[in-house]
């Protein structure tokens, strides 16, 4: 009977010890290292739990772009301007805007147009394009919203392209809610422009939406941006030009809520010092280096994804030093102390890592 209760004790105490290694394994991602208190990689965000989807419906709603129907179990609900990252087959992770109906709760709808590589593609929208069929089934995560529509009486929405896709659902949200609307909708030509028929009904036949296609028309005129009330939003997604020319036309003092395809560059300025704190080691970050590329030598085990500022895998805390954030991600609150070091980079000479 001894030798079978000390037998007991010890597979108990195994089992145990499992169990807190599997726990640590879980709350640390840089295990052996410690945990933080509260955990900030992006994999602690609800809104970065990886779900399977399968793809059962492919459109092609204007030239040169592609629409998905997602349909899974347990979709999280969402609100228009909001997104979710597709992990695609060969495990790039790119960012497209929900389009579709947030009153469904089976499928999302997103939308991407093909840009070659000679364009600035960089591979994600051509897999898309050719791998993502009916039946096919890939891992997203999100959604999350970092353009938000407010409530409001009126609004003004200036879209650009693909970019008419986080406007779409705003555009039947604030149709539905009797808000009064103006849209100006530009691209190439009318062929090229996603969704152009279901908006020009939604706009009834009046003056609420101006469609500026380039091959007809030319640019667009916001000189009437310069008039808008100061309670009314401005929304605007598309080209990094047509975002810089509608800022522009704001009256002084004024911003338009953007949604960029894009985060900011990664690189520029001058190199820095990033010290590790709980590992004791500084690394050097080059001009033209990022910090996770620079830190991974040191951590070859560093979470990350995207490395365009959206996910938010590899947020970690800052104890030091000025940041220059550069994502389109964090809060103003989490901009205080943490920082997205795939694209964010030190406003001065050092930084210290919670790492």
């Amino acid at each position: 009977m001894p030798r079978f209760t000390t037998v007991a004790l010890v597979a108990g105490a195994a089992l145990l010890v499992r169990r807190a290694v599997r726990s640590r394994m879980t709350t640390a991602p840089l295990w052996p290292m410690p945990a933080l208190d509260e955990p900030v990689s992006g994999y602690g965000r609800g809104s970065t739990v990886p779900r399977k989807v399968v793809v059962t419906g492919r459109a092609t709603p204007a030239e040169g772009v592609v629409e998905l129907r997602l349909e899974g179990n347990g979709l999280p609900s969402w609100q228009p301007g909001a997104h979710v990252d597709l992990v695609l087959p060969t495990g790039l992770v790119r960012q497209y805007s929900l389009c579709g109906d947030p009153a469904d709760p089976t499928a999302y709808t997103v939308a991407t147009r093909l840009i070659e590589a000679e364009q600035g593609g960089r591979g994600g929208s051509r897999e898309v394009h050719e791998q993502l069929h009916a039946g096919v089934e890939i891992e997203i995560r999100g959604p999350r919203n970092r353009f938000p529509l407010v409530d409001s009486p009126a609004y003004v929405f200036v879209a650009g392209g693909i970019g008419i896709t986080p406007v779409l659902p705003m555009l039947r949200a604030a149709e539905a809610a009797g808000a009064d609307w103006r849209l100006v909708y530009c691209g190439r030509s009318r062929a090229t422009m996603p969704y152009l028929e279901e908006i020009e009904a939604l706009g009834r036949g009046g003056d609420r939406v101006t469609v500026a296609a380039e091959d007809e028309s030319g640019y667009p005129d916001l000189g009437f941006l310069a008039h808008v009330p100061a309670e009314t939003p401005v929304y605007c997604c598309g080209p990094d030009g047509l975002m810089d020319a509608v800022t522009a036309a704001m009256p002084e003092g004024r911003t338009p809520r953007l949604e960029r395809f894009s985060a900011a560059a990664t690189t520029g300025g001058t190199a820095f010092e990033v010290e590790l704190r709980r590992s004791g080691r500084t690394v050097k970050v080059a001009a033209d280096q990022s910090v996770l590329a620079a830190v991974r030598e040191e951590v070859p085990g560093l979470m990350y994804s995207c490395r365009q500022g959206f996910c938010g895998t590899c947020q970690q805390r800052v104890l030091e030093g000025e940041i220059d954030h550069r994502d389109e991600l964090l809060t103003d609150a989490e901009r205080n102390d943490t920082m997205l070091i795939c694209v964010s980079r030190c406003a001065g000479k050092r930084l210290v890592l919670d790492l």
